[in-house]
């Protein structure tokens, strides 16, 4: 039997959700909680062994919204699978949630049974599910964004002598990254970020972070 927690901020919701999900006898609702931190401290409560193999998850929710609650819970809690179940189909929400570590993305008009089998799918390690018409859209954002970064990388080698690598610095540093950031993001050591600002300064003509960055914006690099 699957364990499974059910989080959204509508108690009609959550019994209704329970009730459909359970009728198999394939899978157990051991716990429903109101908000993202609600859930969390109901983590926090549990031992290991008796953590819930799968969480479903919305994403509106007051105190700690869905995705910033899988944002947390995925790095503390690595063994718990997270659907996130809600109405909203923006494109923001999707990358947003397969970003915070988001295993499904699936769509509350669901039937029960289609549901039912994507926890199943979910829970037994067989990769990430989605509603069909999430699905197809993601897909086209993965593929519009992939062809932007494509664009933009050919354009500032067009236009300077910038690596790979600098040109990942530079984006990171339009995005407001301090070096430390930097340094986390890339995987590379702090000496190593500084030798990268160094060369795109002395290849940009510049001499300081605010100046690349307003070089950068200036030509619509990013």
């Amino acid at each position: 039997m699957i364990k499974i927690v059910i989080v959204d901020d509508r108690d009609h919701v959550r019994d209704t959700l329970g009730n459909r999900l359970q009728y198999t006898n394939e899978i157990k609702v051991m716990h429903t909680s109101g908000n993202g931190g609600e859930f969390l401290n109901y983590m926090k409560t549990l031992q290991p062994l008796n953590q819930p193999e799968v969480v479903i998850m919305d994403i509106e929710m007051p105190v700690l919204n869905g995705i910033d609650t899988v944002a947390t819970a995925s790095v503390l809690y690595p063994d718990v699978k997270f659907i996130m179940l809600t109405v909203f189909d923006s494109d923001d929400a999707i990358f947003n949630a397969i970003k915070a570590g988001a295993h499904g993305y699936l769509l509350k008009d669901e039937d029960t049974d289609t549901i039912i089998e994507h926890i199943k799918l979910v829970a037994d390690g067989k990769g990430a599910v989605m509603s069909p018409a999430i699905a197809r859209k993601a897909l086209d954002l993965l593929m519009g964004k992939s062809a932007k970064v494509e664009t933009t990388e050919a354009t500032i080698k067009s236009e300077t002598t910038l690596t790979e690598r600098e040109i990942s610095v530079l984006d990171c540093l339009v995005k407001g990254l301090d070096h430390k950031s930097i340094s986390q993001k890339l995987d590379v050591s702090p000496a190593t970020v500084r030798t990268h600002l160094a060369n795109i300064y002395r290849k940009l003509h510049v001499s300081s972070k605010t100046q690349a960055v307003g070089l950068a914006l200036k030509r619509k690099w990013f």
